[in-house]
C-alpha cells in the first residue's frame, strides 16, 4: 500500500538566504520547531549533507510528552530543496521557491498511520506557520542572522 502524501505550504516575506539559514541552523531551529506555545524544541543538530543526520527534540513544556524527530538527508540542493527519510521510513521533501518578494516553502510528507491526515496536516502546518512568523520577525529585527 502506497503512503498518502500530505502537502503544506507558506509564503515567507524575507530573503532566500535568511529562509535557508533559519530552516537549517540548529540555533534557529530551536526557536520555531514546535506547533504551539505549549511545546518547545530545546535542542537540534543538523549535518546538512546527503547521508547526513538531523535530530530535533520536541517536547511539551510541562514535560508530559516528548520525542526526537530524526531523519537522514536523501537530497540537499542549496537554497532549493531538502529531502529526507525519517526513522520509520516515511519521506519528506521541502522545496524553497524564490518568488521575488517572498519565498514559497512547500513540504510534501508521507502520512503516518496513527493519526488522521487532517490532524497531521494541521500539526505540520502549525510548525511551518511558526517558522514563517519567526523568520519574518527575526529577519526584520536582525539581518545579521542570515
Amino acid at each position: 500500500m502506497k503512503n498518502v502524501k500530505i502537502k503544506i505550504e507558506a509564503n515567507v516575506s524575507t530573503s532566500l538566504q535568511i529562509v535557508w539559514s533559519f530552516w537549517t541552523d540548529p540555533k534557529h531551529i530551536t526557536q520555531w520547531n514546535f506547533a504551539s506555545e505549549t511545546w518547545r524544541c530545546p535542542w537540534a543538530t543538523n549535518d546538512l549533507k546527503v547521508g547526513g543526520k538531523f535530530c530535533a527534540k520536541m517536547e511539551a513544556k510541562d514535560g508530559s510528552f516528548g520525542f526526537e524527530l530524526i531523519g537522514i538527508y536523501d537530497e540537499v540542493v542549496l537554497h532549493k530543496r531538502l529531502a529526507y527519510t525519517m526513522e520509520d521510513g516515511r519521506k519528506v521533501v521541502t522545496d524553497f521557491q524564490n518568488q521575488g518578494s517572498f519565498i514559497k516553502i512547500v513540504t510534501i510528507f508521507d502520512a503516518e498511520k496513527e493519526n488522521s491526515e487532517e490532524l497531521q496536516k494541521a500539526g505540520w502546518q502549525a510548525i511551518l506557520d511558526n517558522f514563517k512568523r519567526y523568520a519574518e520577525k527575526s529577519s526584520r529585527s536582525d539581518d545579521r542572522s542570515a
